[in-house]
Parts: structure tokens; sequence; C-alpha cells
């Protein structure tokens, strides 16, 4: 008798196939039938995970996300560099992650933002929330050290996703996703302004 996968790596499967699929066909093309297949299971099997294609896709966006918040953000924002140091990884890490996570989807993202746009407008106001709970960490930390000024680092962390969130995937043409080295810099420049604006005086 065959093992029975356990519930998280069905699912793991499903996303991943999602990603692949949506490289190869884009969000319109890809069915259900597809993602059963590209992850060698039953059409059914995924329905016993998620309700909808759609719902499977916003799954995989929630997974970018947490992966950026646990995998890059936390360690950065516990890692012993100096604060204006984390906070400019950061602001660099939560552009760049979302780039490199779906920029081999280019073609077919403009389709995907247009067909899941009131889900990931939903989703959004959650992710940006918890990212500035982890910015705000290390700004109270930056002004308990004396080398941020400011009066509330709430305030200021989510100032400064606002000011980086025109560079994420969201936002961004096509032709703007395909070209890395330029968001890179325009991140760069953006994140070392908006530190000026906050190191200590003294």
């Amino acid at each position: 008798m065959a093992a029975i996968a356990p519930k998280e790596t069905v699912r793991e499967a499903i996303l991943d196939a999602t990603d692949r699929l949506l490289a190869r066909f884009g969000y319109r093309k890809m069915t259900v039938e597809d993602i059963a297949a590209e992850a060698g299971i039953g059409k059914g099997t995924i329905y016993l995970h998620f309700n909808s294609k759609e719902e499977v896709v916003l799954s995989h966006v929630d997974r970018i996300v947490d992966r950026l918040k646990q995998q890059h953000l936390a360690v950065i924002a516990r890692s012993k560099n100096t604060a204006p140091e984390r906070v400019r990884q950061m602001l660099l890490a939560r552009v760049l992650f979302r780039f490199d996570s779906i920029q081999h989807y280019t073609q077919s993202l403009n389709d995907l933002l247009a067909a899941l746009r009131p889900g990931l407008l939903a989703r959004r106001a959650k992710y940006f929330e918890e990212e500035a709970q982890l910015f705000a960490e290390v700004l109270a930390e930056g002004r308990t050290s004396g080398e941020f000024e400011f009066e509330n680092e709430l305030t200021v962390a989510r100032a400064l996703l606002e000011a980086t969130n025109g560079l994420l995937p969201y936002s961004l043409s096509t032709t703007e996703l395909g070209e890395r080295a330029e968001v890179e810099r325009r991140a760069s420049a953006i994140a070392d302004l908006l530190l000026q604006g906050l190191l200590s005086r003294n």
C-alpha cells in the first residue's frame, strides 16, 4: 500500500506546480487540471486544500510574502549590523525578493494582477502591516542606541514601506520588471535618501 503524503507536503507541491505553470502559461490559461497534472495528483486532491484556482494563486503569493518575512526580513532584523544597515538591507530585501520570486513569469504578470486584483488588495494591507512591525522593532532599537531620531517607530516604518511600494511587482510594468539591476539601483537610492532623514544629528 502506498504511503500517504503529509498534508503540508501536498499543499507545497500544489503551490510549487502553480509557480511553474504561471511561468509557462499565465494565470488565465492555467487550469486546475493543469495544476493537478503538474503536481502529480488528482484534481480532487486540490479541492481538499483550496476552493478555487484563485485561492491557489493567492496562497502562492501568501507563501512568497511569508518567506520574505521569515527567511529574510526577520533574519536581517536579528543580525548584528547597525540599525541603519539593517533597515537598508530590509528595504532592499522587500523589493528584490518579491522581484526574484515572480520575474520568471513577467509576460503573464499584468494578466495575473488584473485577474486577482480584489483578492490581492485585501491581502496587501495585512502583508504591509506585518512587515511594518518588523521594521518598527529595528527602528526602535536604533532610536534607543542613539542612531536614529524620530517620534513614532510604527509611523516611520509604514512611511518607509510606502516609499518603496512603487518598486514592488504590483506597481511595475513587465518591461520594468525585467530589469533587476535598475530596480535594485532605484531601491538603493530611495533607501539611502530615507535613512538620511532618520539618522541622529548628534
